[in-house]
């Protein structure tokens, strides 16, 4: 039996990841000056995580690095360093290197050993420093033990530790290095190693995948037990153990060495109130299992545009029972299926009507499967938003509501770049500087919401922020100078506010590393119309703006229009309609500059003609009365769709044109209907450039 490696990388790219996520939120909590133990306890486990499995699979450079920071937090934890912004600082940097050296480690590629190099000099140089950071936490705690050390007797006093440890057979198979622990002992302080190979098989029976020894080490030097379970911790579940402390007078508890680590004694000694405090405190604030997040680990076969996903028992359980109840059902209309008659058409519908049911309970519960909560999205904006309000010189609160909102992994891992560039806008264009804030008579402290809710079917995500607003004169002077719009004279506060999202517009004065290149806003709405969704603008000069995004919950299904072109049938999505109506001769215009439109109460809209866009030889009717126009809005342009005639509504199952075939313009994926033919999903967006090739006149710019 051949081991393969590649799954255990996963899963440990995975778990670390999953660590760095919580050492980053760890570190944004703290509060320099406020060293809360069981907050820099979690941040150090999720280190120490870290560091043992790089050790396992040898990714020494990553080892390294994770105990020079794990060295600085438990100088923090115990108290003998003082928590100070610099430090946090640092430590926020050094995450960050962290984190491109496993994701170098992930994808085979060379660490940036110049980068690490600079941050490692920056973590040793705050761990060289001066008293004044260890500052006056360092000095409490001494006075302290000084108080406290006439109670404690000399031969209670902890000199040194005996441990037990034994690894279950299957050590191995999981990936860890029982040596490596025994390594790892070894730099806390001299140790003593008797080696127990009884239960060593003969030769025959050997199997080179199965762990056979146990050892019992002494560890001469009075260390904190805490530190001796944190190099167990990645084993934990993989061995049998026991920690026994050895007091001066020489003894040592005599404890079950087959207990497991949580249950080791503690020792019974003078110092046994410290100890639980060191030991209770932070086992009390160990995080459960890390939760999922959108970042997947690329394994070898997440390369492929693969991945995994973490998910909740309760829905894998509902899952087996709907599976459970379309066996019965398939059952059920298997044995009708014999001997069948006119009499048992009652059951037939009965159990075809069942069958519909359980169909449509297993999709539900299937699709709950891909749900993820959208804080796996909006994890990453503390970071940002303390990073660029600290360069910028601002001072901005961040609040975040609806985190629990779930919603499609798929939309999660590909809303968050379009997410990051709206809130820099916010952070760089819309927050004011304290001075400007005050003398508007606002606080000093922006604040920077990001909101995400489930409405009608969508999840509708919002960044609101209480910055100076859009300037509707300067965005219309800006168009009006780069020739986005020829006239402004009819275009309302909406209208101009949408003029944004023209490719490479921008009003900013100054270009900044932040924002203001003009690059971005068009691509983030092309990026929120390609899953499915929409997006608007609120502004009030003076009190703030809002972008408004909305999506569909999952991308695999589609509440969708079917239309009919000549022998074709197509799938309009019903979030793009607006209405469908049937118009008259007298309605329908050819205006200069336009092309041929409708008029639509006090709008004129041009029309598409799927037929000559999509080369269909024989339509029903050309004549615009005799057909139907389907009013549809993409990218905040309108247009109305001539076609035959409207089929129905119903929901279908997206399938990827590109994966079974190859892209066709003005389409975004495809579906099979019920009688088994295929029909195209119009992509309204991309559809209104590709008319712009066959009919010009419609689509030229003009107020």
């Amino acid at each position: 039996m051949t081991i393969d490696m590649a799954q255990f990388h996963q899963v440990f790219f995975e778990e670390s990841f999953e660590g760095l996520d919580i050492m980053e939120s760890g570190l944004l909590d703290m509060e320099p000056g406020q060293a809360d133990s069981e907050e820099i306890n979690a941040i150090f486990r999720a280190a120490h995580s870290i560091k043992g499995g790089a050790g396992t699979f040898s990714f020494m450079d990553v080892a390294n690095f994770t105990h020079v920071m794990e060295t600085l937090l438990d100088e923090m934890r115990d108290g003998r360093r003082q928590v100070t912004a610099k430090a946090i600082d640092v430590l926020l940097k050094s995450v960050d290197v962290l984190r491109h050296m496993l994701t170098s480690c992930q994808d085979d590629e060379e660490i940036d050993q110049a980068a690490v190099a600079v941050q490692k000099a920056e973590l040793e140089r705050i761990l060289s420093g001066s008293a004044d950071d260890a500052g006056s936490a360092a000095q409490q705690e001494t006075t302290v033990e000084a108080e406290a050390a006439p109670e404690i007797k000399a031969e209670e006093r902890i000199v040194a530790w005996k441990i037990v440890f034994n690894p279950h057979d299957n050590i191995l198979r999981t990936g860890n290095d029982p040596y490596r622990i025994i390594r790892e002992l070894s730099e806390l302080g001299d140790i003593e190693v008797q080696c127990d190979a009884a239960q060593l098989p003969e030769m025959e029976d050997y199997e080179v995948e199965d762990f056979y020894l146990s050892w019992e080490i002494k560890l001469n030097k009075a260390v904190e037990q805490q530190t001796i379970n944190d190099i167990f911790d990645w084993v934990e579940d993989e061995c049998d153990m026991a920690i026994v402390p050895i007091t001066e007078g020489g003894s040592a508890a005599v404890v079950d060495t087959a207990l497991p680590l949580a249950e080791t004694s503690k020792p019974a000694t003078g110092t046994q109130l410290q100890d639980e405090t060191a030991q209770d405190e932070p086992a009390a604030a160990l995080p459960a299992k890390p939760q999922p997040v959108a970042k997947a680990a690329k394994s070898g076969a997440a390369k492929g545009g693969g991945g995994s996903i973490r998910v909740d028992t309760a829905k894998i359980d509902s899952l087996i029972n709907m599976v459970g109840e379309l066996v019965i059902t398939q059952s059920m209309l298997g044995m009708l299926g014999e001997g069948f008659n006119m009499s048992r058409v009652e059951k037939l519908i009965e159990g075809l009507g069942q069958l519909e049911r359980h169909t449509r309970e297993l999709q539900e519960s299937v699709m709950q499967i891909r749900m993820l909560p959208i804080s796996f999205t909006f994890s990453r904006f503390p970071r940002l938003v303390h990073d660029l309000s600290s360069k910028m010189g601002k001072s901005i609160e961040l609040e975040m509501i609806g985190e629990d909102t779930e919603v499609d992994k798929t939309v999660i891992e590909k809303i968050g770049d379009p997410l990051v560039h709206l809130v820099r806008n916010s952070l760089d264009h819309g927050i004011e500087m304290p001075a400007d804030r005050a003398a508007a008579g606002k606080p000093e402290t922006g604040k920077i919401q990001l909101i995400a809710s489930h409405k009608g079917g969508n999840i509708v995500i919002e960044i609101r922020d209480d910055g100076r607003g859009l300037n509707r004169d300067k965005i219309l002077e800006k168009a009006l100078e780069k020739g986005v719009i020829s006239d402004a004279a009819n275009l309302s506060d909406k209208q101009i506010y949408e003029l944004i999202f023209e490719a490479g517009f921008s009003t900013a004065d100054q270009v900044s590393d932040v924002s203001g290149r003009g690059v971005g806003m068009d691509v983030v709405r092309r990026n929120i119309n390609e899953l499915g969704g929409g997006i608007e603008i609120e502004s009030d000069p003076g009190k703030g703006s809002a972008i408004i995004i909305r999506l569909p919950l999952t991308l695999a299904i589609l509440d969708g229009q079917s239309i009919n072109v000549g022998e074709e049938t197509y799938i309009v999505p019903l979030v793009s309609i607006i209405e469908s109506i049937q118009v008259r001769a007298d309605m329908v215009n050819m205006v200069a500059g336009k092309g041929e439109t409708f008029k639509l109460r006090d709008e004129y809209l041009p029309v598409i003609r799927l037929h000559e866009v999509f080369g269909i030889k024989n339509p029903k009717t050309t004549n615009i009365s005799e057909g139907l126009l389907v009013v549809v809005e993409g990218d905040g342009s309108k247009c109305g769709l001539f076609v035959d005639d409207l089929l129905g509504q119903h929901q279908v199952v997206i399938k990827s044109l590109e994966t079974n075939y190859k892209k066709v313009e003005g389409a975004s994926g495809a579906t099979i209907l019920g009688d088994g033919s295929v029909a195209l999903i119009l992509d309204i967006p991309d559809l209104m450039r590709l008319a712009k090739k066959y009919q010009p006149a419609q689509f030229l710019k003009s107020a």
